[in-house]
């Protein structure tokens, strides 16, 4: 069984900042691309960042050059920088995980999500 768990999320005042943490754990094998999505009240689920597993980078235009992602791959986890934060960034912020089992079998992980506010 493979678990996704997302932490860090809270209350932060406009141009402040944030940590997102996203932790795989369980069978894995291997990861491949890993991202970060979010959905604001009323609105559909979209693309924040993503990070591949060689490396390679890509942002929304709405959070480029404020936010920045990364991983560490030993430690099967991925980051979420957030500056500069904006009211209109609150959102449920989820993780995703393409994961390879030890089984060998494919696994597209969702996180529980955590909740981004950013009000004064």
């Amino acid at each position: 069984q493979v678990q996704l768990v997302e932490s860090g999320g809270g209350l932060v005042q406009p141009g402040g900042s944030l940590r997102l943490s996203c932790a795989a754990s369980g069978s894995i094998r291997s990861i491949n691309t890993m991202g970060w999505y979010r959905q604001a009240l009323g609105k559909e689920r979209e693309l924040v960042a993503t990070i591949a597993s060689d490396g390679s980078l890509d942002y929304a235009d709405s959070v480029m050059g404020r936010f920045t992602v990364s991983r560490d791959n030993a430690r099967n986890t991925m980051y979420l920088q957030m500056n500069s934060l904006k009211p209109e960034d609150t959102a449920v912020y989820y993780c995703n995980a393409q994961i390879i089992t030890r089984a060998s079998a494919y696994i597209n992980k969702w996180g529980q999500g955590t909740q981004v506010t950013v009000s004064s």
